[in-house]
């Protein structure tokens, strides 16, 4: 599958699409379950390497 990934939106409705849907009180932890979740997604090659390092970017970006 190729999605256009372009902001932190984006990020979140790639993991929807695969039925994950990630609510965490604390924004750090958020980032962090989102990014393992990303990593699982690359891992089992559900997703691209270029959908895998443009998200790997926007959660860098967000944690700043």
């Amino acid at each position: 599958m190729n999605y256009k990934i372009n902001d932190f939106y984006d990020v979140l409705q790639l993991l929807k699409q695969f039925g994950c849907i990630i609510y965490f009180k604390d924004p750090l932890d958020r980032l962090e379950m989102i990014e393992q979740e990303i990593n699982s997604l690359y891992h089992y090659e559900l997703i691209s390497k270029d959908e895998y390092l443009k998200c790997k970017v926007i959660i860098s970006q967000k944690r700043k």
